[in-house]
C-alpha cells in the first residue's frame, strides 16, 4: 500500500511583528483569531487553506541557525477581489490605512485587474479580478 499523496495544507509566513502582521490580514478582511496579536504561532483559515503566522522566535525554536531573508519577493499570496473595482477598493483601503502599495491597480496583459500590496514583512500581497470579457 503506498502512501497519500501530499496535500496543500497551509502557507506558512514568518513574521517580524505579530501585531503589525494580525492587523494587516484582518484588515484584508480574513477572520483572525481574537487575541492573535499577542501569540508566537497563529492559524488563520485562508479557504480550504490556513495561513499560519509565525515569529522569528518560534522559528528559531526549532532551527536556532534561522535568519529572516533580507529579500522581498519570494513568495506571495493572492486575493480574488471579485471585480476590477474591487482591486481598486481594496488598494485605496489598504493604502489609505498606512499599508504600503507595491504595484498600483493596472489592466494586466493575462486578462485580469491586478495590484500589489506589501505586509509588514514585505511579502507581496496580490489583489485581482477578472476583467470583463
Amino acid at each position: 500500500m503506498s502512501a497519500a499523496s501530499p496535500q496543500p495544507a497551509f502557507v506558512g509566513i514568518v513574521v517580524s511583528d505579530m501585531a503589525a502582521s494580525v492587523a494587516f490580514y484582518r484588515a484584508l478582511g480574513l477572520d483572525v483569531p481574537s487575541g492573535a496579536e499577542t501569540e508566537p504561532h497563529v492559524n488563520i483559515p485562508f479557504g480550504p487553506l490556513v495561513l499560519a503566522l509565525d515569529t522569528e522566535d518560534t522559528i528559531r525554536s526549532f532551527d536556532p541557525d534561522f535568519s529572516p531573508p533580507s529579500e522581498a519577493g519570494r513568495v506571495a499570496i493572492a486575493f480574488d477581489c471579485g471585480s476590477p473595482a474591487g482591486v481598486d477598493s481594496a488598494f485605496a483601503d489598504l493604502t489609505g490605512a498606512g499599508y504600503r502599495g507595491h504595484r498600483a491597480p493596472f489592466d494586466a496583459f493575462w486578462g485580469q485587474r491586478y495590484a500589489t500590496v506589501l505586509d509588514p514583512d514585505s511579502v507581496g500581497v496580490d489583489l485581482f479580478a477578472w476583467l470583463p470579457q
